[in-house]
């Protein structure tokens, strides 16, 4: 059970509601429909980037982390080096595979986008003033490859959405930028909040541009992420 939890940790899992929320305001805002079996297979492709995604970062990390966060996955040695590289390469593959399977087949071009932004990130945001900038790519590119998978095309509003999101995640990096350089961090949970609120920006924009009752979809996301903070921190 504490070798599961560690892997949990590695991966961010709790951050994982707010992929769910990207992915579903980028279907409803594409133009095409939003079946419930494309949504959830999207959902699952992408959960799967994000997941593989914080696993190298923490690879990457490893020795950074081993003199500042020492409590991490690896540096704790509750997860072994080749375990996350196995379950890096596991889980990029599972994304491809299932994108695949998505309607169209330009989701997968996309994806490739995807992956050189994660692996660009992670191997590069340490000292980096513009690796916020990457992380936020990541974020925007979530909605590029949910809209291309499901139709091909990149409707406006999918763009508007995936755009909101990108300033959003901007903002949240200089955050914790501020806070990492501060002595001490902040009284209240500031990042893991923002994070959550990812969900409720789409929630947001989902109500605005589609239909007000989507705002309940992005609040129940934002309350699972929140809600899964307090057993894997998602920051």
């Amino acid at each position: 059970m504490n070798s599961f939890k560690a892997y949990l940790a590695l991966c961010r899992v709790s951050n994982l509601p707010t992929v769910w929320t990207n992915v579903l305001a980028a279907c409803l805002l594409a133009g095409g429909g939003c079946e419930a079996a494309s949504f959830l297979l999207l959902a699952l492709a992408l959960s799967c980037f994000y997941l593989a995604g914080m696993c190298l970062n923490d690879l990457c990390d490893a020795g950074h982390d081993r003199q500042h966060r020492p409590g991490r996955p690896i540096p704790s040695g509750r997860v072994s080096l080749n375990g996350a590289r196995l379950l890096t390469l596991t889980l990029f593959a599972a994304g491809f595979l299932l994108l695949a399977a998505a309607p169209k087949p330009s989701g997968l071009a996309a994806a490739v986008l995807l992956l050189l932004a994660i692996v660009a990130y992670d191997f590069h945001h340490k000292g980096n003033p513009f690796s916020v900038l990457l992380m936020a790519l990541c974020r925007l590119l979530v909605f590029v490859v949910a809209a291309l998978a499901l139709t091909g095309q990149l409707a406006p509003p999918v763009l508007v959405a995936g755009g909101i999101q990108f300033v959003y995640v901007v903002l949240i990096s200089l955050v914790a930028r501020h806070e990492n350089a501060r002595p001490a961090p902040f009284a209240f949970p500031v990042i893991p909040a923002m994070l959550a609120g990812i969900s409720l920006v789409d929630g947001i924009v989902i109500a605005s541009l589609v239909s007000f009752p989507w705002l309940l979809a992005g609040i129940a996301g934002a309350l699972l992420t929140w809600a899964g903070q307090r057993f894997v921190r998602g920051d």
